[in-house]
């Protein structure tokens, strides 16, 4: 396998073999291929940009380099979905250790089970040597120290139960990362493994890793756009909605720039390639995104910070107990009864349950801590199109201005525009057909002119219908003070198009791209949530902005804001000290979603936005967005509830263990009861029906 290294520290490395030198399917299998070498900690492969970011044993970098460089592409098996592998080997992980520990040590001779037991505490007694040669008091340590003073005391069986309860939860923590990772594993690529390459006046279809910066690649009706470039020739009409989360086309000619990840709705162009696939603005955004990933991925839970801070008094009680009482039994009996073993498994246990019951009520959430993000939030952020609203246009107005009517401006059009497959004209179309304006073609042959209008012969007259450039700039139609003034005054909010017959202006369509039906009542749900700051971001002028705004009870929004602008409006909320939530769709949403407290993606939208979003609605309903809230609201007042449970019944066993009224055998028998009492009751759902 051919790389080259762009990026170095000791025992984190960054790859990059090539946009799609291995397929997206390949990702999986050549993930699990380089993981399965010892000194291999993590690692994540991405096809769009070929890159490949792995965290190793620092000693081991050039063997690392020489083991990738022996890797052939075309072995590694294509993976598509591993949920059922991986649910699997959970079950068979949990069978495994419940029979060792119920079965296998009824029917093991003792010396047996001394060796298993001094077997499975030495990896943890390991970690606790760690701790302390690096000065640190955290759980390893804790939990090394009272599985070493348990074997010295020949407690076998209590050293049984506690490396039992321990690898329950690292296996429960390993299963939510692999099952959360898999089931967000949507694909960042295109899909796309070949385009057209213009050589002279002939065109081959070769793969798309083949194709270098400088080339030229057609585009054609339809076709997804795989490169940045620019447009040498040909006219198109490009969907850039995942890059500007505009709904309308925009017009790309000669010398317009083009970017991946956008879609040719009509048209041919030639493009000249100006950024090949792994270095593509998309593939930009991506290294950006994984850069913020591992930064989170380094903040400890909230459970982990707990428990940690709970081991500095337990082993101080511990050793003053010994101190004050020469008594090995009593300090034992502090040892023994772990706060931290009951927050480290019970709160897992709850998040588990809390993403299971997420997700079947319509979103997909990556990890705990989004929860307790949301449930802490006092700020939203919206994206308008595609997120508000359902980036569907609709006529909202016919305004006629001649001889003809309202509906027969209205039928007209639809008949012009029936022909072709953009958004706009399917709208017009819809709404002549809600009215049931029939029509047959009246008309000569049709002229489509990209992205602006179209031209044709209706009755021995010139008829056109397009944009206020196409119409009145190009065709020169003449437009008078007063219509300017109805236009203006009717209009202002929407997109509009013009209809002029015989040189005549005759009428225009107001065209909007409305709310989601039940955006309203969701920002009402929302703040009586909590959230007092809710936000709306566009790139519309103002006046369709603020109709939008009106329309779904938000008093603050910001028109005509750039892609870049919306990551440094989301970071300002947060250097005020706000919580915030970010929900969009677009990939020009992408960067503020990676940065925003919580990130929120829609049912519908670009892959890249819901690889970057903490979670993904699957319902595509907004109202979803204030049952989430009460989720993670009721998730963490349960943890809370937990916490206090233990801190009360095992400070009580620790009183008892004191006065010599319970055994460290009994205080660790309760103490694991109870543990395992409290993580049943985690697994409880947290709302009682779906109302």
């Amino acid at each position: 396998m051919k790389f080259k290294i762009v990026h170095d520290t000791p025992g984190r490395i960054r790859l990059r073999c090539g946009g799609y030198y291995f397929d997206k399917n390949q990702e999986k299998s050549l993930e699990k291929t380089i993981l399965s070498e010892q000194y291999v900690e993590s690692v994540k492969a991405k096809s769009v940009n070929g890159g490949i970011l792995i965290t190793y044993q620092s000693d081991y970098r050039q063997e690392l380099l020489n083991y990738i460089k022996g890797i052939k592409r075309n072995q590694l098996a294509a993976v598509e979905d591993e949920s059922e592998d991986i649910q699997a080997d959970f079950k068979n992980e949990i069978i495994k250790m419940l029979i060792k520990r119920f079965v296998l040590r009824r029917i093991l001779p003792y010396p047996v089970r001394v060796a298993m037991a001094y077997f499975k505490a030495f990896p943890y007694v390991k970690k606790a040597v760690g701790s302390v040669l690096n000065l640190r008091a955290d759980v390893a340590l804790l939990d090394g120290v009272a599985l070493g003073t348990a074997l010295s005391r020949g407690m076998y069986s209590e050293v049984n139960s506690i490396t039992f309860l321990l690898g329950v939860s690292e296996l429960l923590e390993e299963y939510t990362r692999k099952r959360t990772k898999n089931a967000l594993a949507d694909s960042l690529a295109m899909k796309i493994d070949t385009v057209w390459k213009k050589n002279g006046e002939n065109e081959e279809q070769v793969p798309i890793s083949t194709v270098k910066e400088g080339d030229f690649v057609v585009f054609r009706d339809g076709a997804m756009i795989t490169f940045d470039g620019v447009v040498v020739s040909g006219q198109a009409s490009v969907n850039e909605a995942s890059m500007t989360g505009e709904s309308v086309a925009a017009v790309k000619d000669k010398d317009s720039t083009v970017y991946a990840g956008t879609v040719v709705e009509a048209g041919n162009i030639v493009i000249k390639v100006s950024a090949a696939a792994d270095n593509t603005r998309i593939s930009n955004i991506i290294e950006m995104i994984e850069n913020g990933e591992s930064m989170k991925a380094g903040v400890q839970s909230r459970a982990e910070k707990i428990a940690d801070g709970f081991v500095p008094y337990s082993l101080g009680l511990a050793l003053l107990v010994y101190l004050t009482t020469r008594n090995v039994v009593k300090a034992m009996s502090v040892l023994m009864v772990d706060y931290s073993c009951a927050i480290k498994l019970s709160t897992p246990i709850s998040i588990i349950s809390a993403m299971r019951e997420a997700s079947s009520r319509g979103f997909v959430v990556k990890g705990g801590r989004y929860l307790e993000s949301v449930s802490h939030a006092d700020t939203i952020v919206f994206d308008k199109t595609g997120t508000l609203t359902n980036s569907c246009p609709t006529v909202e107005k016919v305004l006629s201005f001649g001889e003809y009517t309202s509906d027969e401006i209205l039928k007209i059009s639809a008949c012009l525009e029936e022909h072709f497959p953009h958004s706009v004209a399917k709208a017009i179309v819809k709404s002549a057909k809600a009215k049931q304006l029939d029509h047959e073609e009246e008309h000569a042959e049709v002229e489509y002119v990209v992205a602006h209008g179209i031209a044709t012969m209706l009755h021995g007259k010139r008829a056109i219908i397009g944009s206020e450039h196409f119409v009145l700039e190009d065709e020169n139609i003449p437009i008078t003070d007063e219509q300017k003034s109805v236009i203006e005054n009717e209009c202002e909010g929407f997109s509009v198009i013009y209809l002029a017959i015989g040189g005549v202006l005759s009428g225009v369509i107001c065209i909007s791209d409305p709310p989601r039906s039940e955006a309203h009542e969701a920002i009402q749900l929302l703040r009586e949530s909590g959230i007092d700051n809710i936000i709306m971001l566009t790139g519309d002028h103002e006046g369709a902005a603020k109709r939008t705004a009106d329309m779904l009870g938000i008093d603050n929004f910001r028109a005509q804001v750039l892609p870049e602008d919306k990551a440094t409006i989301i970071e300002e909320l947060k250097n005020e000290g706000r919580t915030v939530i970010m929900v969009g769709d677009g990939i020009n949403d992408s960067p503020a979603l990676a940065l925003s407290d919580v990130s929120i993606a829609m049912k519908d939208s670009a892959d890249l936005a819901r690889e970057v979003a903490d979670v993904t609605l699957l319902s595509g309903d907004l109202r979803d967005l204030a049952l989430l809230r009460k989720l993670s609201s009721r998730l963490f007042r349960r943890i809370k509830r937990n916490y206090t449970f233990i801190m009360a019944f095992n400070s009580l066993l620790i009183l008892l263990g004191l006065k010599g009224t319970i055994t460290p055998s009994a205080s660790s028998l309760l103490h694991n009861s109870s543990t395992m009492l409290i993580s049943a009751n985690s697994m409880r759902p947290l709302l009682k029906d779906k109302n």
